[in-house]
């Protein structure tokens, strides 16, 4: 019998219906009263800043979470019905990796770089560094001439590359290496008493794969990229978590596998005894 579980989540074009292919009907209504039930403990976590969760929270009326990691893995909130709490034990952690320095204190070492454009300023924060780029771009080279350009100062970093579906444009974040929506959940896993029995990952894009293709139990929405779940596949491969990967398809519930329907049907591979939950929810 289950007593605690934690769904992890990313927002856009995994919880969010806000990608090219449809939702299925009612799958967000079963998601909330799921995650509704006290046994669950619920944590979004997404590239956007606080503002644009809480704005997501609001426009598709989501349910509140327990817990907020945002920024791509760079800031931790304790969320729920009352005012968020900043982590800020969180980022004690991930500060030693640039020793004392900040985000904006890595641009100059990229100036030079033509296919690099600055996202706003509201995108930046004190340890994440956020650029935009043409997905023409040849993002391996780029990647790996930033990565030497780290490493010659010795600052270690995470590079994470996703693609913005709606704009069709590259983003790329610059994080300590620690700061990846990976290490975050980790975090929270640790400090919150969750393990890897009773947690589920779910996402959709690059910088979801670092979760994704670890040890934690994770699955890819239907409506992921075609070139993510084939990353994703070689990355698990690789590593062996064959076990812990789940590539929603659809059919369960008679739904289409595709966000919310995709991130019910994954936990219900993995925590079986959520089926019956789901089931009542979708019957109602």
């Amino acid at each position: 019998m289950l007593t605690r579980i934690l769904i992890c989540t990313d927002l856009d074009r995994t919880l969010l219906p806000n990608g090219r292919q449809p939702e299925s009907p009612g799958a967000r209504d079963i998601f909330r009263r799921l995650v509704a039930r006290p046994e669950v403990t619920l944590a979004y976590v997404s590239g956007r800043h606080r503002e644009l969760v809480a704005e997501a929270i609001h426009e598709y009326d989501l349910p509140a979470p327990d817990w907020v990691i945002g920024d791509v893995g760079t800031t931790i909130y304790r969320a729920g019905a009352a005012e968020w709490q900043h982590w800020a034990t969180w980022e004690d952690d991930i500060a030693t990796d640039w020793r004392g320095l900040m985000a904006e204190d890595l641009r100059p070492l990229f100036d030079d770089l033509p296919n690099l454009r600055l996202q706003e300023e509201a995108k930046q924060n004190r340890f994440k560094l956020s650029y935009y780029l043409s997905v023409q771009c040849d993002t391996e080279v780029l990647r790996q001439e930033m990565a030497s350009r780290l490493q010659a100062q010795c600052l270690p970093a995470s590079l994470i590359y996703s693609v913005d579906e709606t704009t069709d444009t590259g983003l790329l974040d610059v994080l300590p290496a620690r700061a990846t929506k990976l290490h975050a959940a980790e975090f929270l896993m640790q400090h919150q008493g969750f393990d890897i029995g009773n947690t589920v990952f779910a996402g959709d894009s690059g910088n979801d794969l670092p979760v994704i293709v670890s040890r934690i139990p994770s699955v890819l929405v239907a409506n992921a990229d075609r070139a993510v779940v084939e990353q994703a596949q070689v990355l698990i491969r690789q590593n062996s978590n064959q076990a812990a990967f789940y590539l929603a398809r659809g059919g369960f519930l008679g739904m289409n596998g595709n966000y919310s329907a995709g991130i019910l049907e994954g936990i219900a591979h993995y925590l079986p005894e959520t089926r019956y939950w789901m089931m009542e929810a979708h019957e109602d």
